[in-house]
């Protein structure tokens, strides 16, 4: 479609959908009329973009809101006090490949873990209805403005205010659960209130994966292509999130146990970075660069306040200092060099398998095939 010089929402919506058509993240004509239906301005009165390293705020009534609102982007709408967003409305094409990936039927009852600005439940409610539809999210702030912005909109599924990682079992058994925020593991909960067949889409690290579970609800799937990171979920409406830049300047100076390391792969390539989400999900991992132009990479377990410096200084050789009481980049290292080893397999190659004992196994290929079982 043509879009004016001063494009309404319903112009800027459907052009949206067209290109989330066209680029195949959209397949099916059911999401393809959920997107053409729900208004995503209607969620988002204020928000703020990244883009080109800087962040740029928009509010109601800017002459450039409503067309930021339907840019293919995650439009972020809420911060902490260090400034750390904790909320967004994620980028719509990631979602429709999330929707999409759940395979739901008419009739389906779906538990969303994160209410955020409401729209990706205004889409599941258009799809199947509201009263199929739960939402769970830990700040009851955003689930009172999502429940106002959603009635607005015309669409009123049932929001709850807790904690998501305990999903809602009130209303279970589940269909299907979709989680649009960052878990470090499946929750044994989640399992437990899925129907046997039931499916689960979920962020885990940079990567989404798709899980069916079993009758003994276990779960297992593969991960979905393309790499992405959703914000991890609260323990607490007020959580404060530890940020990199607090990390810098110690992880710089910090003196500890030293010695020299052959690197695998590239420790900031798509293929190491998603595979360190997956056994250190819980270990902030930045990159810095010294005084000499030498990429280091930093590791820090906030539990145990274990730490790891890796200076490059060669194509495969690196200097390592580190400390306290877990070696985190001899945890890391053997799974890195089977990757390099069976010729640097794409994520996608990759799956997992949940057990209700809350155990996580890592697989290449086949779940029956070469596997990792990862930490708690």
């Amino acid at each position: 479609m043509t879009i004016t010089d001063a494009p309404s929402a319903d112009e800027l919506r459907h052009h949206m959908t067209d290109r989330l058509v066209r680029a195949g993240h959209i397949r099916s004509k059911p999401w393809r009329s959920a997107f053409l239906s729900a208004p995503r301005h209607a969620f988002v009165p204020d928000f703020t973009i990244r883009a080109r390293g800087a962040l740029h705020r928009y509010s109601q009534g800017d002459p450039e809101w409503l067309v930021a609102a339907y840019q293919d982007v995650s439009l972020l709408t809420q911060f902490d006090q260090n400034g750390t967003a904790t909320s967004s409305s994620t980028q719509p094409s990631l979602m429709a490949e999330m929707l999409e990936a759940l395979d739901v039927r008419d009739g389906d009852t779906v538990l969303e873990i994160g209410a955020g600005t409401g729209y990706n439940a205004a889409l599941l409610a258009h799809r199947l209805g509201d009263q199929h539809v739960v939402t769970v999210d830990i700040d009851p702030e955003l689930v009172a403005a999502a429940r106002t912005r959603l009635r607005s909109a015309g669409y009123e599924p049932m929001l709850v205010a807790g904690d998501g990682m305990a999903g809602h079992p009130e209303r279970a058994p589940y269909d299907r659960l979709l989680a649009t925020c960052g878990v470090p593991r499946i929750p044994t909960p989640w399992l437990e209130q899925l129907r046997p067949g039931g499916v689960i889409v979920a962020n885990i690290g940079f990567a989404i994966v798709r899980l069916e579970v079993a009758a003994d609800h276990s779960a297992v799937g593969r991960f979905l292509p393309g790499l992405a990171t959703f914000m991890t979920a609260r323990p607490t409406p007020d959580s404060v999130s530890a940020t990199a830049g607090s990390l810098v300047q110690p992880l710089l100076t910090w003196t500890g146990q030293t010695r020299g390391i052959t690197i695998p792969a590239g420790v900031d390539a798509p293929g190491p970075q998603f595979l360190a989400s997956m056994l250190h999900p819980r270990i902030s991992d930045f990159a810095l660069a010294d005084d000499d132009g030498r990429q280091i990479r930093c590791l820090f377990d906030p539990v145990t306040e274990s730490w790891a410096r890796i200076t490059v200084t060669g194509v495969t050789s690196a200097r390592l200092d580190h400390g306290g009481p877990r070696d985190l980049w001899a945890e890391r290292e053997p799974l890195l060099s089977h990757w390099r080893d069976a010729g640097r397999p794409g994520h996608e190659r990759y799956g997992l398998t949940v057990g209700l004992d809350g155990g996580h196994s890592l697989w290449l290929d086949e779940p029956d095939g070469v596997s990792w079982q990862l930490p708690a």
